[in-house]
C-alpha cells in the first residue's frame, strides 16, 4: 500500500532553506501542495542556498522529477544555488536532463510586415495554381484536339475501364441517393401542399425538380467524392512512383494517355447516370406519393409525366456533362500536380473532392441564371 507523500520546508541555521520530501511521490497517489516551497521562496528572507532532501522517500515516478525542475527553475531565477546530493541517483538524473534540454522560446506576434509577407504568398500561391490550372486546361485541349484528327494515344482498356469505374461501378450509389432525395423532395412538397389542397401537385415538384436539377446536381456531387478522388489518387500515385515521368521520357503526352481516356470517359457516362438518377429520383417521390399520401399510382404517373416537358429532361442531361468535364478535369489536375510523397496523394485527393465539388454547385448555379436569362 502506498503511504502519503509529505513536503516540509524550514530554514537552516546557515540561512539556506531545506526542502524535504518523503513517502511515495506518484501521480495516482496525490502530491502535497508545494504552495509553501514558493512562498518562502519568493516572499521569504533571500535565500542563497536551496536542498532538497528526502528522508523516508519510497517509490517516485516523473511527478518528482517535475517538482525538482519547477523548484530548480525558480532557484535559478532568484540566484540560489540548488544541492541534490541527497536525493536519490535517479531523481537527480532525470533533473539534469530536463534541465539541459533548452526552454521553448515564445515567438512575438507578428507585426504588419510578416502579416503582408502572409498575404502576399498566399496571392503567389493562388496565382501559380490558377497558371498551372490554364497550363492544364491547353494541354487538354491540345489533346482532344488529337483525338478528333485521329491521332491520340491511348490504350482501349483506360478508356473501358473509365467507363466502368464511372458508369457501371456508380450505379448503386448514384441510385440510393437519388431515390432518397426524390422521397425527400416529395415529402416536403406535400407538407406545404396539403395546406391547400393540392397535394397531386407533388408529382409536378418531383418531375421539374429532380429532372432539371436535383438529379444532375446530386450526381455530380457523388460523382465528384467518388470518381473524381479516384482519378487523383491513381494520377497521383502514378506521379510518386515517377511513371509519369517515364511516359514523358518515352516520348508518350501524358495528357493524350492518361487524362484524355478518363475525361471522356465521364463526359459520356455522366448524362446516362444522370438519367438513370432521374428515374430512381421520381420512384423515389412516387414511393412517398403512393404509400404516405395516398394517391393513386396510375394518377401520380399521369401527373408526372404531364408536367415533365422534354425541355427540363435535356436540361438535366446537359448539365450531367458539364459536371462530368468538371469531375474529371479536376481529378485528374490534382493528381497531376501531385507532389512526391505518400501524404501528398491524400492532399491531392481531398482537394480533388472539395474543389469537385464547389465547382459543381458553381457550375450548376451558373446554368440556373443563363437558363433564367433565356427564359428556359
Amino acid at each position: 500500500m502506498a503511504s502519503p507523500s509529505t513536503l516540509e520546508v524550514f530554514r537552516e541555521d546557515d540561512g539556506s532553506l531545506a526542502v524535504a520530501v518523503g513517502g511515495d511521490w506518484l501521480l495516482e497517489t496525490g502530491l502535497p501542495p508545494s504552495e509553501a516551497v514558493w512562498r518562502e521562496l519568493e516572499a521569504g528572507a533571500p535565500v542563497s542556498r536551496l536542498v532538497l532532501r528526502s528522508p523516508g522517500l519510497g517509490r517516485w515516478d516523473s511527478s518528482l522529477v517535475s517538482f525538482v525542475h519547477g523548484l530548480a527553475r525558480r532557484a535559478e531565477r532568484h540566484g540560489a544555488a540548488l544541492d541534490l546530493h541527497e536525493l536519490p541517483d535517479g531523481v537527480r538524473r532525470l533533473a539534469a536532463q530536463a534541465a539541459a534540454v533548452p526552454p521553448r522560446e515564445l515567438h512575438p506576434a507578428e507585426s504588419d510586415d510578416a502579416l503582408t509577407a502572409r498575404v502576399g504568398d498566399a496571392a503567389l500561391h493562388a496565382w501559380g495554381t490558377f497558371s498551372d490550372a490554364l497550363e492544364f486546361l491547353g494541354r487538354t485541349g491540345l489533346a482532344f484536339l488529337a483525338l478528333l484528327r485521329g491521332r491520340a494515344y491511348f490504350r482501349g482498356v483506360d478508356l473501358l475501364g473509365s467507363l466502368e469505374s464511372s458508369g457501371v461501378a456508380a450505379l448503386g450509389i448514384v441510385a440510393l441517393i437519388n431515390f432518397l432525395i426524390g422521397a425527400v423532395l416529395a415529402f416536403v412538397g406535400a407538407v406545404q401542399l396539403q395546406q391547400f389542397g393540392a397535394t397531386l401537385y407533388v408529382a409536378d415538384l418531383v418531375a421539374i425538380g429532380i429532372a432539371r436539377e436535383l438529379g444532375a446536381l446530386m450526381t455530380g456531387i457523388v460523382m465528384a467524392g467518388r470518381t473524381g478522388a479516384s482519378f487523383a489518387a491513381v494520377l497521383g500515385t502514378m506521379t510518386v512512383n515517377e511513371e509519369v515521368d517515364a511516359l514523358q521520357t518515352t516520348g508518350i503526352d501524358p495528357f493524350q494517355f492518361l487524362v484524355l481516356p478518363r475525361v471522356l470517359a465521364t463526359l459520356l457516362m455522366l448524362p446516362a447516370l444522370v438519367a438513370y438518377a432521374d428515374l430512381l429520383g421520381m420512384l423515389g417521390g412516387m414511393f412517398v406519393g403512393v404509400a404516405l399520401l395516398r394517391l393513386g399510382t396510375r394518377q401520380f404517373v399521369e401527373q408526372l409525366l404531364r408536367a415533365l416537358a422534354l425541355r427540363h429532361v435535356l436540361i438535366g442531361l446537359v448539365k450531367g456533362a458539364a459536371f462530368g468535364l468538371v469531375v474529371a478535369l479536376t481529378g485528374c489536375f490534382y493528381g497531376l500536380r501531385c507532389g512526391r510523397s505518400a501524404a501528398a496523394v491524400g492532399d491531392a485527393t481531398t482537394r480533388s473532392v472539395v474543389m469537385g465539388i464547389v465547382l459543381v454547385v458553381v457550375v450548376d448555379a451558373v446554368f440556373t441564371v443563363a437558363l433564367h436569362f433565356l427564359g428556359l
